[in-house]
């Protein structure tokens, strides 16, 4: 069974917002790690 990311996107989005609201501090290291991730994507990719 194959899951289309076009129906889970928005419940993702929903439990990341809801626990964002529950949980400020969680933002800023979801922030954090993103821009980890990208940070080494780049760098590896170059």
């Amino acid at each position: 069974m194959s899951f289309n990311l076009v129906i889970i996107q928005p419940w993702v989005a929903l439990a990341a917002g809801v626990l964002i609201l529950a949980f400020p501090r969680l933002l800023n290291v979801l922030v954090a790690i993103y821009l980890i991730i990208v940070g080494l994507t780049g760098l590896v990719g170059h």
